[in-house]
C-alpha cells in the first residue's frame, strides 16, 4: 500500500481518533487519510475553498487541450484572492498513518480505530511545494465560474471547502 497521510495546521496531534464528518456519506465516526497521489489536494490551510482537477485515464484530449495546455500530467489548483494571503503564510503539517487499518473510499482512505502517526513534517512554503511537484496554481476573484465549467469536463476534479467560497 502507498503512503497515507493526514494534512493539518496543527503541528500537536498525537492520536487520531474516529469522528463524524458530515460532510461524507459514510456516516459512521472514522480517521481519515489521503495517499500521495491525492494529498497535493490539501497543501492549502484547511479551509482554504479550492477547486482542483487534473487528467485522468477517460479525460478527452479536447479537455486536456483546453484546461491543461494540452499536458496530461498536468495539475491545476484555484483559490481565491482573498485567500491569497491566508495561503502564503499557513504553516500545515502532514502527519503519515500506518496503512494498517486503513481501507479506500472514493480518493481517500478510511479508518474505524484509533490511529498513532508514524511521522509528521512540516510542508514548509506552500507555493514552492506546489511548484516543485509542477503544480499549476492559479489566483481568481471567485471559484464558482470556473467551478461550474469544470464539474461539466472529463476531468477529476476536486472542490474542498467550497462553502467557504466567495458566493456566486
Amino acid at each position: 500500500m502507498t503512503e497515507l497521510w493526514h494534512v493539518s495546521e496543527d503541528p500537536a496531534i498525537e492520536v487520531f481518533h474516529p469522528h463524524h464528518n458530515e460532510l461524507h456519506a459514510l456516516d459512521e465516526p472514522l480517521v481519515w487519510a489521503v495517499d500521495t497521489r491525492y494529498w497535493w489536494l490539501y497543501w492549502f490551510p484547511r479551509e482554504c475553498p479550492r477547486a482542483c482537477f487534473n487528467a485522468k485515464e477517460d479525460t478527452t484530449d479536447t479537455d486536456v487541450d483546453r484546461w491543461l495546455d494540452g499536458d496530461r500530467a498536468r495539475r491545476v489548483s484555484v483559490i481565491e484572492c482573498d485567500w491569497l494571503e491566508r495561503f502564503r503564510s499557513a504553516r500545515v503539517f502532514a502527519y503519515q498513518l500506518p496503512p494498517d487499518t486503513f481501507e479506500p473510499w472514493d480518493k481517500f482512505f478510511v479508518s474505524r480505530e484509533t490511529v498513532v502517526p508514524l511521522e509528521v513534517v512540516e510542508l514548509g512554503d506552500l507555493l514552492a511545494r506546489h511548484a516543485e511537484a509542477g503544480n499549476e496554481l492559479r489566483i481568481a476573484p471567485s471559484l464558482y465560474p470556473l467551478w461550474d465549467q469544470v464539474i461539466e469536463t472529463t476531468l477529476d476534479f476536486s472542490g474542498i471547502r467550497l462553502r467557504n467560497a466567495v458566493r456566486r
